[in-house]
């Protein structure tokens, strides 16, 4: 346990170093988006490989697979702890740190150092590439991934480098979009990408040109134009209060599409590194940093959801061994060694969910519950029960037991922590929820979204960015707020963080372009500003 400690702390201060010097979209833009990876034609003859070499890192740092302690700083100790999915039992920085809303920088940049370096340098690159030799089909796909990979930046942020990025300015900075106009970007990448990939998609004959460097869907144009419908359903949802007019048009657009979106587990969002252990198993499991989240006990032990043994380990402790047990966020971490025991996360090979049939479900009965058009879906109970059913099938479990899922009547239990009842959220607490699985037709708007929004996020884990971005949009599932805050008052106490603040390397090496963003943003630049999506 000390002897990952000590490497992580290492690699923590490489990362501080890093981010104050590395590109970060403000310097060296011309190497950036011409040699991403040192791969040109003496390299790449045949076989697409000049196109579609760079894809394979691009699609496995939206998710950073490896080394593992990057992914750790990119999501594991932020959106995965603040999602409700997990907690680390680690007193990380004396306990003031992301945990209780303390931001350590050098962990933060992370997010946004992955994203530009390893994704949106090479993807320009290839798409321009590909745009310049008349390959559509490699310029559609760079950017599907490029939306999939920033429009997480940005839900973490804000404000990005999106239109602008590759542009330098007459005063060396980099111009932002504000989140309004990075996710309008957004969709008209995914209208140019889906007019290039369409002709592919209706030739049964057409050659699978990405076939060897596609870890989701092995070259299937068809399946690539469902993941792009589904995406595109996603950013709508995440809209619908702050554009309605704009999150209706985009939503039925992708729900009237001949392609359709993802329905099946076989259509799955699924990246699948094929040889690369997915880094929660190495965090959880080996360096024993990451436990159950507090939240995800309540839920899944009240619920008695079949899901539990599969997303967690029981505990090892031996006060509650074979018990499963979640830490609450933001306590006071006295020691490495008091929550150590509690449940550990279950195996998830070399796969990573990202987008799913489940999700798209209900994002399918929100859109419903919104008075959205959506020819393929009789009701929002039609939709809801489709995506549990669904997140049931994707985890191997049976239809027996989803029949019996979906007509329970249990409620989240209160949870109890064992080791310090500070940390107790006791029956009758406003912040448990009292929502059951049985879908309540007779329930408020309110309610009925409640319930909807609940079930996603226990179907949608590990995907813990998407699940942290819709609590905020929405409120939902009822998590449990820190209990120590150490924001210094800028989150007020039982309130929740609101966004990351800018990273380091873009406060000292793009000024001019920070000082922009600050104004996009429309807020202090600090973690309880909320994104533009995120209306009250």
């Amino acid at each position: 346990m000390k002897r990952n400690h000590i490497f992580f702390n290492r690699i923590f201060g490489v990362v501080a170093a890093f981010s104050l010097t590395a590109p970060a979209c403000t310097k060296n833009f011309e190497k950036i988006n011409t040699d991403p990876n040192g791969l040109w034609e003496k390299d790449l003859k045949g076989d697409y490989a000049l196109y579609g070499g760079p894809f394979n890192q691009i699609q496995l740092s939206i998710h950073q697979y490896t080394p593992d302690w990057q992914y750790q700083l990119q999501q594991n100790l932020n959106a995965d702890i603040w999602s409700g999915y997990m907690m680390t039992p680690v007193n990380f920085a004396n306990n003031v740190n992301n945990t209780n809303y303390a931001m350590v920088d050098g962990w933060n940049d992370r997010i946004w150092l992955t994203a530009y370096g390893n994704v949106m340098s090479p993807a320009l690159a290839v798409i321009q590439r590909a745009k310049a030799d008349n390959f559509p089909n490699f310029e559609a796909w760079g950017l599907i991934l490029k939306v999939m990979a920033m429009h997480r930046v940005s839900d973490f942020f804000g404000p990005i480098v999106y239109t602008k990025f590759g542009t330098i300015n007459a005063d060396g900075s980099v111009t932002y979009d504000s989140q309004q106009e990075a996710y309008t970007a957004f969709f008209k990448d995914l209208d140019d990408a889906q007019a290039k990939l369409a002709p592919y998609a209706e030739d049964a004959n057409a050659p699978l040109a990405f076939g060897r460097f596609d870890l989701v869907y092995g070259g299937s144009y068809v399946k690539w134009m469902k993941f792009l419908n589904s995406l595109r359903l996603r950013l709508a949802i995440r809209i619908a209060k702050a554009d309605p007019a704009k999150a209706k048009a985009e939503a039925e657009k992708a729900l009237s599409n001949s392609f359709g979106v993802i329905e099946t587990n076989a259509e799955d969002f699924i990246i699948d590194s094929k040889t690369i252990t997915n880094p929660l198993n190495i965090i959880s499991n080996n360096w024993l940093d990451i436990n159950m989240g507090a939240p995800m006990e309540s839920f899944l032990t009240g619920y008695s959801d079949p899901r539990l043994p599969i997303y967690f380990q029981p505990a090892t402790d031996a006060a509650f061994a074979g018990q499963y047990r979640g830490i609450r966020s933001g306590i006071q971490m006295l020691d490495e060694n008091t929550y150590l025991n509690f449940s550990r996360l279950g195996n998830l090979g070399t796969k990573t969910p990202m987008l799913t049939a489940a999700e798209t479900w209900f994002l399918r009965a929100e859109a419903k519950l919104n008075g959205w058009a959506d020819g393929g879906v009789a009701s929002i109970k039609e939709a809801y029960e489709k995506g549990i059913q669904l997140s049931f099938s994707q985890w191997g479990l049976s239809n027996a037991a989803f029949d019996a899922y979906k007509v329970s009547t249990a409620k989240p239990k209160p949870y109890v922590d064992p080791k310090n009842a500070v940390n107790n959220v006791p029956a009758g607490s406003p912040v448990l929820s009292t929502v059951s699985p049985l879908w309540n037709e007779a329930g408020t708007t309110a309610e009925k979204r409640e319930q909807i929004l609940t079930q996603k996020w226990l179907a949608i884990y590990p995907e813990s960015c998407e699940a942290w971005a819709e609590f905020r949009r929405t409120g939902y599932p009822k998590l449990f707020p820190v209990v120590v805050n150490n924001s210094n008052g800028v989150v007020p106490t039982g309130e929740f963080i609101k966004r990351v603040n800018f990273v380091i390397s873009e406060r000292e090496n793009n000024q001019g372009g920070y000082q922009g963003a600050v104004q996009k943003l429309g807020g202090a630049d600090n973690i309880n500003t909320r994104l533009w999506w995120n209306v009250p």
